[in-house]
């Protein structure tokens, strides 16, 4: 791959952040839940993990790489709804899912905020969020990293989190992998201290510090935590002109302004 590029946005960081969590996956199934890791994944695909399987998101296997929100011209298989479930027992399968909250421990809640009996607000409800966690490797995107997303315990467990999953036994355990947490800040797994959540590195004009702040938990930060890297000129070329050229992320995660919190 060619050298960093400059000019990169903090969006375009955060899609090759994205990108990076997959990498290393091989042949597997990628099912990205929303834009940013919709283009993360696609980009991936296109540059360092070319096996990935990608589907359109509703039924079919693609064979291209199309651009986001655009349907592909080659299809190569066929995956109906029901067929997901298939694919979810089985395993070969990375999912990046969003979060309304994530915890301390790397449990994530999409079901409602409040106590469970009498929510004061509802969301998605759990989904697959359960089995996702159990049986295939799971990651996080949130798009707006604060305290009211990272909490220090989630008010509903929909995504299960390694310490959860040891205590509910070896049927919950055996497959349980909490791969990534990418953020509009940084990126983070769980393998801190007491399987908790761990800052690997923070994206460039953060800070450490900035990233504390905007946690509601202890975060486990080790002695020296690196910059996440910048993409390359490569990558940058692929997610301005072939998958992102409307620059729909910037939506998502815009620039920050000297007068915010990055």
């Amino acid at each position: 791959m060619s050298s960093a590029a400059e000019g990169a946005t903090r969006a375009d960081v955060c899609a090759a952040a994205i990108a990076d969590a997959f990498k290393d996956d091989g042949e597997i199934f990628a099912s990205p839940m929303g834009m940013l890791p919709m283009l993360g994944v696609r980009l991936a695909k296109l540059t360092s993990n070319p096996d990935l399987v990608i589907s359109d998101g509703e039924s079919l296997f693609l064979a291209d790489v199309p651009p986001l929100f655009a349907k592909g011209d080659v299809v190569e298989g066929w995956i109906p709804f029901r067929k997901v479930f298939d694919v979810v027992a089985y395993g070969k399968r990375h999912v990046m899912m969003g979060a309304t909250q994530v915890d301390r421990h790397g449990n994530q809640n999409i079901s409602a905020i409040g106590d469970f009996a009498r929510p004061t607000r509802q969301l998605l409800g759990s989904r697959g969020a359960p089995g996702n966690t159990v049986n295939n490797r799971t990651s996080y995107w949130v798009p707006k990293h604060s305290p009211r997303v990272f909490v220090e315990s989630v008010d509903i467990v929909s995504g299960v989190g390694p310490a959860r999953a040891k205590a509910a036994g070896p049927a919950a355990a055996r497959y349980h992998d909490i791969h990534r947490i990418v953020s509009n800040l940084g990126v983070f797994d769980v393998k801190g201290t007491d399987d908790t959540v761990r800052l690997l590195s923070v994206h460039p004009g953060v800070s450490v510090d900035e990233v504390r702040e905007a946690t509601g938990f202890d975060l486990h930060v080790p002695d020296d935590v690196p910059e996440t890297r910048l993409p390359t000129t490569e990558e940058l070329i692929i997610i301005r002109e072939v998958l992102d050229p409307r620059a729909l992320r910037h939506r998502e995660v815009p620039e920050p302004t000297s007068k915010e919190t990055p």
